[in-house]
Protein backbone atom coordinates (compact mmCIF):
# COMPACT_ATOMS: atom_id res chain seq x y z
CA UNK A 1 0.00 0.00 0.00
CA UNK A 2 1.36 3.48 -0.72
CA UNK A 3 1.85 6.10 2.07
CA UNK A 4 4.57 7.38 4.45
CA UNK A 5 5.30 4.10 5.59
CA UNK A 6 6.67 2.82 2.58
CA UNK A 7 8.22 6.31 0.52
CA UNK A 8 8.39 9.78 1.28
CA UNK A 9 5.31 11.57 1.71
CA UNK A 10 5.42 14.54 -0.93
CA UNK A 11 1.10 14.77 -1.02
CA UNK A 12 -1.01 15.28 2.14
CA UNK A 13 -4.86 15.70 1.42
CA UNK A 14 -6.23 17.57 4.05
CA UNK A 15 -10.42 16.83 4.45
CA UNK A 16 -12.56 19.42 7.04
CA UNK A 17 -15.81 16.69 8.11
CA UNK A 18 -18.85 18.09 9.72
CA UNK A 19 -21.42 15.49 9.48
CA UNK A 20 -20.46 13.99 6.30
CA UNK A 21 -21.79 10.14 8.05
CA UNK A 22 -23.43 9.75 4.84
CA UNK A 23 -20.68 10.99 2.36
CA UNK A 24 -17.57 9.89 4.40
CA UNK A 25 -16.70 6.26 3.41
CA UNK A 26 -17.51 7.25 -0.67
CA UNK A 27 -14.81 9.91 -0.10
CA UNK A 28 -12.48 7.44 1.39
CA UNK A 29 -12.53 5.22 -1.43
CA UNK A 30 -12.41 7.73 -4.21
CA UNK A 31 -9.33 9.35 -2.99
CA UNK A 32 -7.68 6.35 -2.33
CA UNK A 33 -8.44 4.98 -5.91
CA UNK A 34 -6.87 8.58 -7.12
CA UNK A 35 -3.80 8.81 -4.54
CA UNK A 36 -2.61 5.24 -5.30
CA UNK A 37 -2.96 6.14 -9.37
CA UNK A 38 -0.23 8.75 -8.68
CA UNK A 39 3.03 6.84 -7.23
CA UNK A 40 3.13 9.23 -5.16
CA UNK A 41 3.79 8.94 -1.50
CA UNK A 42 1.01 10.46 0.56
CA UNK A 43 -1.34 10.65 3.29
CA UNK A 44 -5.24 11.51 4.52
CA UNK A 45 -6.02 13.64 7.09
CA UNK A 46 -9.44 14.06 8.10
CA UNK A 47 -10.51 16.44 10.55
CA UNK A 48 -14.02 16.36 12.70
CA UNK A 49 -14.91 19.37 13.16
CA UNK A 50 -17.39 18.60 16.62
CA UNK A 51 -20.27 16.26 13.84
CA UNK A 52 -23.06 15.58 15.82
CA UNK A 53 -23.52 12.20 13.52
CA UNK A 54 -21.87 8.98 12.90
CA UNK A 55 -18.64 10.99 11.63
CA UNK A 56 -16.23 9.99 14.10
CA UNK A 57 -16.73 6.53 14.43
CA UNK A 58 -16.79 6.27 11.12
CA UNK A 59 -13.12 7.52 10.13
CA UNK A 60 -11.81 6.32 13.13
CA UNK A 61 -12.89 2.97 11.78
CA UNK A 62 -11.34 3.82 8.78
CA UNK A 63 -8.05 4.90 10.43
CA UNK A 64 -7.69 1.45 12.32
CA UNK A 65 -7.28 -0.20 9.03
CA UNK A 66 -5.12 1.98 7.13
CA UNK A 67 -1.48 4.04 7.93
CA UNK A 68 -1.93 6.67 5.30
CA UNK A 69 -5.31 7.93 7.58
CA UNK A 70 -4.79 10.17 10.24
CA UNK A 71 -8.07 11.09 12.00
CA UNK A 72 -8.66 14.51 13.94
CA UNK A 73 -11.23 15.04 16.63
CA UNK A 74 -11.52 18.74 17.19
CA UNK A 75 -13.13 19.08 20.72
CA UNK A 76 -16.23 21.34 19.47
CA UNK A 77 -17.31 22.81 16.03
CA UNK A 78 -14.50 25.23 15.19
CA UNK A 79 -15.78 26.22 12.23
CA UNK A 80 -14.30 25.25 8.55
CA UNK A 81 -10.81 27.39 8.36
CA UNK A 82 -9.58 26.58 12.38
CA UNK A 83 -10.21 22.79 10.96
CA UNK A 84 -8.00 23.29 7.66
CA UNK A 85 -5.43 25.01 10.18
CA UNK A 86 -5.36 22.28 12.42
CA UNK A 87 -4.99 19.73 9.32
CA UNK A 88 -2.43 22.04 8.08
CA UNK A 89 -0.33 21.65 10.93
CA UNK A 90 -0.70 18.43 11.29
CA UNK A 91 0.57 17.70 7.05
CA UNK A 92 3.54 16.43 6.36
CA UNK A 93 4.08 16.30 2.84
CA UNK A 94 5.32 18.43 0.54
CA UNK A 95 1.94 19.49 -0.85
CA UNK A 96 -0.75 20.20 0.76
CA UNK A 97 -4.48 19.73 -0.88
CA UNK A 98 -7.40 20.85 0.81
CA UNK A 99 -10.92 19.73 -0.41
CA UNK A 100 -14.40 19.84 0.86
CA UNK A 101 -15.92 16.33 2.30
CA UNK A 102 -19.37 16.26 1.05
CA UNK A 103 -18.54 14.90 -2.99
CA UNK A 104 -18.80 18.05 -4.52
CA UNK A 105 -14.92 18.06 -5.25
CA UNK A 106 -13.77 15.16 -7.35
CA UNK A 107 -10.83 13.32 -5.94
CA UNK A 108 -10.30 11.83 -9.00
CA UNK A 109 -9.05 15.57 -9.97
CA UNK A 110 -5.95 16.12 -7.84
CA UNK A 111 -3.33 14.60 -9.86
CA UNK A 112 -4.24 17.60 -11.53
CA UNK A 113 -3.32 19.54 -8.65
CA UNK A 114 -0.10 17.35 -8.32
CA UNK A 115 1.54 17.79 -12.16
CA UNK A 116 0.38 21.99 -11.77
CA UNK A 117 2.44 22.06 -8.62
CA UNK A 118 5.25 20.14 -10.51
CA UNK A 119 5.79 22.97 -12.91
CA UNK A 120 7.23 25.39 -10.22
CA UNK A 121 4.10 26.96 -8.65
CA UNK A 122 3.65 27.59 -4.64
CA UNK A 123 -0.18 27.36 -4.46
CA UNK A 124 -2.57 25.88 -7.29
CA UNK A 125 -6.31 26.72 -7.05
CA UNK A 126 -9.66 24.92 -8.55
CA UNK A 127 -11.54 27.17 -10.61
CA UNK A 128 -15.22 26.55 -10.16
CA UNK A 129 -15.92 27.78 -14.26
CA UNK A 130 -19.20 26.47 -14.65
CA UNK A 131 -20.88 26.84 -11.21
CA UNK A 132 -24.08 24.87 -10.82
CA UNK A 133 -25.18 26.63 -7.72
CA UNK A 134 -28.34 28.64 -6.66
CA UNK A 135 -27.68 31.98 -8.93
CA UNK A 136 -28.61 34.60 -6.52
CA UNK A 137 -27.89 33.54 -3.27
CA UNK A 138 -24.34 32.05 -4.35
CA UNK A 139 -23.14 32.76 -7.92
CA UNK A 140 -23.96 36.79 -7.33
CA UNK A 141 -22.60 36.91 -4.21
CA UNK A 142 -19.58 35.06 -5.17
CA UNK A 143 -19.10 36.77 -8.45
CA UNK A 144 -18.79 40.14 -6.22
CA UNK A 145 -17.03 38.97 -3.89
CA UNK A 146 -14.08 37.59 -6.21
CA UNK A 147 -14.31 40.38 -8.28
CA UNK A 148 -13.57 42.71 -4.66
CA UNK A 149 -10.34 40.06 -3.71
CA UNK A 150 -9.01 40.54 -6.82
CA UNK A 151 -8.74 44.39 -7.15
CA UNK A 152 -7.64 44.75 -2.85
CA UNK A 153 -4.77 41.68 -3.80
CA UNK A 154 -3.86 41.76 -7.26
CA UNK A 155 -3.90 38.14 -7.49
CA UNK A 156 -5.81 37.56 -10.49
CA UNK A 157 -7.35 34.14 -10.33
CA UNK A 158 -11.01 33.81 -10.73
CA UNK A 159 -12.40 31.49 -7.66
CA UNK A 160 -11.21 32.34 -4.21
CA UNK A 161 -14.39 31.24 -2.63
CA UNK A 162 -13.51 26.92 -3.20
CA UNK A 163 -11.88 24.94 -0.87
CA UNK A 164 -9.51 22.91 -3.38
CA UNK A 165 -6.55 24.17 -3.68
CA UNK A 166 -2.66 22.57 -3.45
CA UNK A 167 -0.17 24.55 -1.46
CA UNK A 168 3.48 23.83 -0.78
CA UNK A 169 3.88 23.12 2.88
CA UNK A 170 6.47 25.59 3.21
CA UNK A 171 4.66 28.82 2.24
CA UNK A 172 1.45 27.49 4.71
CA UNK A 173 3.77 28.20 7.40
CA UNK A 174 3.61 31.70 6.45
CA UNK A 175 0.01 32.76 6.93
CA UNK A 176 -1.85 32.61 10.31
CA UNK A 177 -6.13 31.22 9.86
CA UNK A 178 -8.31 32.98 11.72
CA UNK A 179 -11.87 33.53 11.25
CA UNK A 180 -12.86 32.31 7.79
CA UNK A 181 -9.47 33.14 6.04
CA UNK A 182 -9.01 29.97 4.44
CA UNK A 183 -10.80 31.35 1.31
CA UNK A 184 -7.94 34.49 0.92
CA UNK A 185 -5.09 32.29 1.51
CA UNK A 186 -3.78 33.24 -2.32
CA UNK A 187 -4.12 36.80 -1.51
CA UNK A 188 -2.63 36.59 1.81
CA UNK A 189 0.33 34.80 0.66
CA UNK A 190 0.76 36.80 -2.29
CA UNK A 191 2.66 39.56 -0.51
CA UNK A 192 5.06 36.93 -0.29
CA UNK A 193 5.66 36.54 -4.04
CA UNK A 194 4.48 33.03 -4.21
CA UNK A 195 3.65 32.15 -7.85
CA UNK A 196 -0.30 31.26 -8.13
CA UNK A 197 -1.56 29.53 -10.48
CA UNK A 198 -5.56 27.91 -11.55
CA UNK A 199 -7.23 25.25 -12.60
CA UNK A 200 -10.33 24.36 -14.07
CA UNK A 201 -12.25 21.93 -11.72
CA UNK A 202 -15.67 20.35 -11.70
CA UNK A 203 -18.61 21.89 -9.93
CA UNK A 204 -21.27 19.28 -9.17
CA UNK A 205 -24.39 19.38 -6.73
CA UNK A 206 -24.02 18.22 -3.71
CA UNK A 207 -24.91 14.49 -4.09
CA UNK A 208 -25.70 13.39 -0.30
CA UNK A 209 -25.92 15.05 3.02
CA UNK A 210 -27.38 18.90 3.23
CA UNK A 211 -25.30 21.98 2.90
CA UNK A 212 -24.47 23.84 5.68
CA UNK A 213 -24.44 27.11 3.99
CA UNK A 214 -26.25 29.88 4.22
CA UNK A 215 -26.55 33.45 3.10
CA UNK A 216 -25.32 34.82 6.68
CA UNK A 217 -21.88 33.42 5.53
CA UNK A 218 -22.08 36.45 2.78
CA UNK A 219 -22.14 39.02 5.48
CA UNK A 220 -19.39 37.22 7.11
CA UNK A 221 -16.97 37.19 3.86
CA UNK A 222 -17.61 40.91 3.22
CA UNK A 223 -16.32 41.59 7.26
CA UNK A 224 -13.78 39.46 6.27
CA UNK A 225 -12.83 41.48 2.89
CA UNK A 226 -12.20 44.42 5.28
CA UNK A 227 -9.79 42.18 7.30
CA UNK A 228 -8.01 41.51 4.30
CA UNK A 229 -7.81 44.80 2.99
CA UNK A 230 -6.42 45.84 6.05
CA UNK A 231 -3.77 42.59 6.66
CA UNK A 232 -2.57 43.01 3.00
CA UNK A 233 -1.85 47.02 3.48
CA UNK A 234 -1.78 48.03 7.19
CA UNK A 235 -1.23 44.87 9.16
CA UNK A 236 2.23 46.14 9.76
CA UNK A 237 1.74 49.76 9.97
CA UNK A 238 -1.81 50.40 11.15
CA UNK A 239 -1.06 54.44 12.05
CA UNK A 240 -1.36 54.47 8.51
CA UNK A 241 -4.67 53.34 7.68
CA UNK A 242 -5.98 55.35 10.86
CA UNK A 243 -3.70 58.50 10.49
CA UNK A 244 -4.81 58.73 7.23
CA UNK A 245 -8.72 59.36 8.12
CA UNK A 246 -7.12 61.30 11.56
CA UNK A 247 -5.53 63.45 9.21
CA UNK A 248 -8.92 64.23 6.55
CA UNK A 249 -10.94 64.86 10.09
CA UNK A 250 -8.54 67.20 11.56
CA UNK A 251 -8.24 69.31 8.01
CA UNK A 252 -11.63 69.44 8.08
CA UNK A 253 -12.76 70.58 11.37
CA UNK A 254 -9.88 72.78 10.45
CA UNK A 255 -10.57 74.33 7.61
CA UNK A 256 -14.27 74.84 9.38
CA UNK A 257 -12.84 76.39 11.78
CA UNK A 258 -10.77 78.83 9.67
CA UNK A 259 -14.02 80.38 7.77
CA UNK A 260 -15.86 80.79 11.26
CA UNK A 261 -12.57 82.81 12.27
CA UNK A 262 -12.01 84.78 9.16
CA UNK A 263 -16.25 85.29 9.22
CA UNK A 264 -15.59 86.79 12.84
CA UNK A 265 -12.64 89.00 12.50
CA UNK A 266 -13.07 90.12 8.92
CA UNK A 267 -17.14 90.54 9.09
CA UNK A 268 -18.01 90.97 12.95
CA UNK A 269 -20.25 87.52 12.19
CA UNK A 270 -20.80 85.90 16.16
CA UNK A 271 -19.55 82.34 15.64
CA UNK A 272 -22.23 80.54 17.78
CA UNK A 273 -24.99 82.39 16.37
CA UNK A 274 -24.16 82.22 12.71
CA UNK A 275 -22.63 79.06 12.65
CA UNK A 276 -23.51 77.32 15.54
CA UNK A 277 -23.96 73.51 13.48
CA UNK A 278 -20.97 73.92 11.58
CA UNK A 279 -18.81 74.49 14.52
CA UNK A 280 -20.58 71.62 16.32
CA UNK A 281 -19.50 69.69 12.95
CA UNK A 282 -16.04 71.24 13.34
CA UNK A 283 -15.63 69.86 17.11
CA UNK A 284 -16.87 66.66 16.23
CA UNK A 285 -14.59 65.90 13.42
CA UNK A 286 -11.37 67.02 15.78
CA UNK A 287 -11.94 64.52 18.17
CA UNK A 288 -13.03 61.99 15.66
CA UNK A 289 -9.64 62.72 14.37
CA UNK A 290 -8.26 62.40 17.60
CA UNK A 291 -9.48 59.20 17.89
CA UNK A 292 -8.35 57.95 14.96
CA UNK A 293 -5.15 58.57 15.66
CA UNK A 294 -5.02 57.67 18.97
CA UNK A 295 -6.52 54.00 17.52
CA UNK A 296 -3.45 54.24 15.10
CA UNK A 297 -0.96 54.47 17.87
CA UNK A 298 -2.45 51.97 19.83
CA UNK A 299 -2.61 49.55 17.19
CA UNK A 300 1.07 50.23 16.64
CA UNK A 301 1.46 48.63 19.64
CA UNK A 302 -0.80 46.14 19.20
CA UNK A 303 1.17 44.82 15.96
CA UNK A 304 4.75 45.19 17.87
CA UNK A 305 3.08 42.53 20.23
CA UNK A 306 2.00 40.75 17.82
CA UNK A 307 4.67 40.00 16.03
CA UNK A 308 6.74 38.93 18.80
CA UNK A 309 4.29 36.74 20.83
CA UNK A 310 3.37 32.90 20.21
CA UNK A 311 0.34 32.89 18.08
CA UNK A 312 -2.51 31.02 20.02
CA UNK A 313 -4.16 27.82 17.91
CA UNK A 314 -7.71 29.03 16.55
CA UNK A 315 -8.70 25.16 17.28
CA UNK A 316 -8.36 22.46 20.14
CA UNK A 317 -7.68 19.05 19.63
CA UNK A 318 -9.37 16.26 21.31
CA UNK A 319 -7.42 13.60 20.15
CA UNK A 320 -5.47 12.26 16.85
CA UNK A 321 -5.58 8.77 15.39
CA UNK A 322 -3.38 6.60 13.61
CA UNK A 323 -3.24 2.76 13.26
CA UNK A 324 0.79 3.20 13.02
CA UNK A 325 0.85 4.46 16.29
CA UNK A 326 -0.82 1.75 18.32
CA UNK A 327 -2.88 3.59 20.16
CA UNK A 328 -4.42 7.25 19.92
CA UNK A 329 -2.82 10.64 21.08
CA UNK A 330 -5.41 11.86 23.13
CA UNK A 331 -5.64 15.24 24.80
CA UNK A 332 -6.29 15.97 28.52
CA UNK A 333 -9.25 17.85 28.41
CA UNK A 334 -9.27 21.19 30.98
Amino acid sequence: MAGYKDQKIRCSVVVPLYNEAEAVEELYQRLKAALDGTAVGYELIFIDDGSTDRTPALIRSLADTDSTLTVVILRRNFGQTPALAAGFDIARGDIVISMDGDLQHSPEEIPRFIDKMKEGYDVVSGWRKERVDDFLTRKVPSRIANSLIRKISGVEIHDFGTTFKAYRRQVLKEVSLYGEMHRFIPALLSVRGVRIAEIPIKNIARPKGHSSYDLTRTFRVAFDLITLRFMLGYLARPLHFFGRAAWYCIFLAALSAFYMLYDKFAYSVPIFTAHGPLALAAGVLLLVGLGFGATGLIGEMISRLYFEATQKKPYSIREVHRSDEREEIRYEDP
